[in-house]
């Protein structure tokens, strides 16, 4: 019976349908939050707290194909979850159709490859683990940079630095006790790939914005 009960809970479905309804959850929660205090402000208006809860699903699903779709159905529901509470909240103005539409399609891009490295750092094997563990990390020490060079809020990006090099910390000593041979990787290889998402955000997601 209680076999039964666990693969009923874990159908495409169910997990699919419980992802989305926590996405829209996340997107209303972050637009409600937004205000309420500088550390919630900070916290709430960022791209590293719907990637990380995005990742947190993957790592939470069994499934690989299914954390994939996972995560792009997440960061969907998560933008429209957000917009909707704006729309209630009567601050979704004539631009805000065009912002929506960017960052979901950013969300679409970007929500498949957290949900994979989620799953991936909890439920791979080999030197992918490193590198899924690293893609995780940089998103907050990207948005770290991007805080930091691109807006100049320094006491913000120096946390979200600290944060990120933490985050790291915490992965490569989790694959080390996993004995991945090169648990090392995820270290040197967060640090690079957090340079490349900050270039990607402030050169690509910044521009489209700018148009809408």
């Amino acid at each position: 019976m209680t076999t039964a009960t666990a693969i009923r809970r874990d159908t495409p479905a169910t997990v699919l349908t419980a992802t989305v309804a926590f996405g829209l959850l996340l997107g209303w929660a972050t637009y409600t939050l937004h205000g309420t205090t500088p550390l919630l402000e900070r916290a709430t208006n960022s791209v590293s707290t719907w990637i990380l809860w995005t990742a947190a699903a993957g790592a939470l699903i069994r499934s690989r194909q299914l954390a994939v779709w996972g995560g792009a159905l997440m960061m969907l529901a998560t933008c429209g979850g957000y917009y909707a509470a704006s729309t209630l909240g009567n601050t979704f103005g004539a631009g805000g159709l065009g912002t929506a539409a960017v960052w979901s399609v950013a969300g679409l891009a970007g929500g498949p490859v957290l949900g994979w490295a989620g799953w991936t750092v909890r439920r791979g094997r080999g030197d992918v683990r490193a590198v899924a563990g690293a893609v995780i990390a940089m998103v907050v020490l990207g948005e770290g940079l991007w805080l930091g060079l691109a807006l100049g809020y320094w006491t913000e990006a120096v946390v979200f630095l600290a944060v990120g090099m933490l985050l790291t910390a915490f992965l490569t000593y989790r694959l080390a006790r996993a004995r991945e041979p090169r648990f090392w990787l995820c270290a040197v290889l967060a640090p690079v790939c957090g340079v490349v998402f900050y270039f990607a955000e402030k050169l690509i997601l910044d521009a489209l914005i700018g148009t809408v």
